[in-house]
């Protein structure tokens, strides 16, 4: 697996590597990670068809499922720590 790229963002680090085949977008935030795993037979245009995935309207609703995964495992955390 290697590093391709990694895409600028305020709130994330977003990397984009490359393995069997496969682009795996990495997005990560604190302790936090969504990946998304993309054949590179599904893309016409390479990399470049990975960036345009990465759109505004998608990237908001990853911040917004962070904070979901983190309220979620807030509550766990302290339901058996506290």
């Amino acid at each position: 697996m290697r590093i391709i790229a990694e895409l600028p963002h305020p709130d994330f680090k977003i990397s984009i590597l490359n393995m069997n085949q496969k682009f795996i977008v990495k997005i990560e935030q604190g302790t936090l990670e969504q990946s998304y795993k993309i054949p590179e037979m599904d893309l016409t245009d390479g990399v470049n068809s990975v960036f345009e995935l990465l759109d505004e309207e998608f990237l908001t609703k990853v911040g917004a499922r962070f904070i979901t995964m983190r309220t979620d495992f807030k509550e766990t955390y302290y339901r058996y720590n506290y």
